[in-house]
C-alpha cells in the first residue's frame, strides 16, 4: 500500500514537472493580470472578514499548490497595490511550475512572495505560518487522503482566518472518469509524452454517444495544450465531489462552509419556476438547498467556496447594513447599467450553458450609483428614500449582482 501511494505521488510530481499547469507565459504579465475566484482580495474580504479587513496591516496568505502562479500572482499584486504589509507564501511540489510562477512575479517586480517547494502535507513541519488566509485550488482532490490535506491546512490557519478552496464537481465532469479508466488500462508504464499521443488517438475513437463527447462543459482538451489534456484525462489521481461530500470533507477537519461562488448557481430558484417547488426548496437548510441546486443544474464542473474553522473567530460574510460600501468586481458601473437597461431577463453562460436570470426593477439606476466609495446609507440619502424603502428596492438588485459574483460589500 505504501509503495502504491509513493508511486502515485511520484507520478503526480512527474506530471507537473513535464507539464506545468495551467500553461502560462511570463511575458503576458506586461499586458494583463489574471483574476478569478477564489482569492480575489475584495471577494475574500466579503466572505471571510465581513468586508472589514484592513489590507494595509500585516496579512499573510498561503497558496498551497500554487502551480504556475495564478492565485499567488493575483494575491500578491492586489496586496502590493494596497501597501507593503501583505505577503504571500507559494508552495508547490513542482520545480518546473515554480519557475514559471517566479518568472511571472519577476515580470511584475513583485517582492512580496516567498517561494517554497514541497507538499502541503508537510506544512506543520515547515515552521511557516500561521496564516490569515489559505488558497488551495485544484489540489485536495489529487491527494490520496484529501481529509489529511485539509487537516494540514487547518493546522496552520489562524483562528480568525479562512480559506478559499476549489474542488472538482461530479456532475459537470460526466464522461471524464470512464476515459481516464480506459487510458489507465492502455497507457500503463508509458512516458508522459507517449500517454498524450495515445490519449489523442483514443479521443478520435470515442463514439459520438459517449458521455465525454456529449458533455458540452468539457473543453480543456480542445485548446491544443498538452498540459490541459493531461490534467483532464491522464492525471494519476483525482476525484470529484457532490455538495454533501464537500460538507463531509469540511466536517472531518472541523471546518464550516461560508459560501459557494457564484451563489446564484447554488440557489434552487435559479432553476425552478413552479411556485410549489420553489416553496419547498425554500424550506430546506442552506446545505440541502445547494445540493438540490447542483442536482437541478447538472452541469457544475468545479466547486469554489470559502470556509472557516467551526471554532474560529473569522467574522464571516458581510451583512447588508447601511454603513457598508458596495463595490463592483471590475468597477465598471456604466457598461453594466447599459447591459441591464430595458431588459427583464439577463442570459448568462455557466460552463457554456445559458441560464436566464430575472433582472429586478430599477437595476440600471442603482448600478450607476455604485462607485465603490459611497456607502449604502449615502446612496439611500442621494435617492431621498427611507432606509426600509431603499432596502426593499435595492436588496433584490444586490442579490442578483452578488449572486453573479459581480458585487461585494466592504467597510469604509
Amino acid at each position: 500500500m505504501a509503495r502504491g501511494r509513493g508511486g502515485r505521488d511520484r507520478a503526480v510530481k512527474r506530471q507537473y514537472e513535464d507539464f506545468p499547469y495551467p500553461p502560462r507565459d511570463p511575458r503576458d504579465e506586461k499586458s494583463r493580470l489574471i483574476e478569478g475566484s477564489p482569492s480575489h482580495l475584495d471577494e475574500l474580504n466579503h466572505y471571510l472578514f465581513a468586508g472589514a479587513r484592513d489590507f494595509s496591516a500585516p496579512f499573510h496568505a498561503l497558496v498551497a499548490g500554487g502551480g504556475t502562479g495564478d492565485a499567488a500572482i493575483m494575491l500578491a499584486q492586489h496586496l502590493a497595490d494596497r501597501g507593503e504589509a501583505g505577503r504571500v507564501t507559494y508552495l508547490d511540489l513542482s520545480t518546473a511550475s515554480r519557475k514559471v510562477a517566479e518568472a511571472r512575479a519577476e515580470a511584475r517586480d513583485l517582492r512580496n512572495i516567498n517561494f517554497l517547494t514541497g507538499s502541503l502535507l508537510d506544512l506543520t513541519d515547515m515552521g511557516i505560518g500561521p496564516f490569515d488566509y489559505i488558497d488551495c485550488c485544484g489540489v485536495l482532490h489529487h491527494l490520496e487522503e484529501p481529509e489529511a490535506g485539509l487537516a494540514a491546512l487547518a493546522a496552520v490557519l489562524k483562528p480568525e482566518g479562512g480559506m478559499g478552496l476549489m474542488l472538482y464537481a461530479t456532475l459537470g465532469r460526466s464522461g471524464v472518469y470512464p476515459v481516464q479508466n480506459a487510458l489507465k488500462a492502455l497507457t500503463g508504464g508509458d512516458g508522459t509524452a507517449d500517454q498524450v499521443t495515445l490519449a489523442k488517438d483514443l479521443l478520435k475513437e470515442l463514439p459520438p454517444s459517449h458521455w465525454f463527447n456529449r458533455n458540452p462543459m468539457l473543453g480543456d482538451h480542445k485548446l491544443g495544450e498538452d498540459a490541459a489534456l493531461y490534467d483532464l484525462l491522464l492525471h494519476p489521481r483525482d476525484r470529484a465531489y457532490l455538495v454533501p461530500e464537500i460538507i463531509e470533507l469540511l466536517d472531518s477537519a472541523g471546518m464550516a462552509l461560508l459560501g459557494f461562488i457564484e451563489p446564484v448557481r447554488y440557489e434552487p430558484e435559479t432553476y425552478l419556476k413552479d411556485k410549489e417547488l420553489r416553496k419547498r426548496a425554500r424550506e430546506l437548510d442552506d446545505a440541502d438547498r445547494a445540493a438540490l441546486a447542483e442536482n437541478l443544474a447538472g452541469t457544475i464542473k468545479t466547486h469554489s467556496f470559502y470556509i472557516r474553522k467551526k471554532t474560529g473567530t473569522a467574522p464571516g460574510v458581510a451583512a447588508f447594513d447601511p454603513q457598508m460600501i458596495p463595490i463592483l468586481k471590475e468597477g465598471k458601473a456604466e457598461p453594466l447599467a447599459r447591459a441591464l437597461m430595458g431588459k427583464t431577463v439577463l442570459t448568462v453562460n455557466f460552463d457554456s450553458v445559458a441560464t436566464r436570470i430575472d433582472i429586478p426593477e430599477h437595476s440600471p439606476e442603482f448600478v450607476r450609483l455604485l462607485d465603490g466609495k459611497r456607502s449604502l446609507r449615502d446612496i439611500q440619502a442621494s435617492l431621498s428614500l427611507s432606509w426600509p424603502t431603499f432596502r426593499a428596492r435595492f436588496a433584490p438588485v444586490y442579490k442578483m449582482l452578488n449572486g453573479l459574483n459581480l458585487l461585494w460589500l466592504k467597510t469604509g
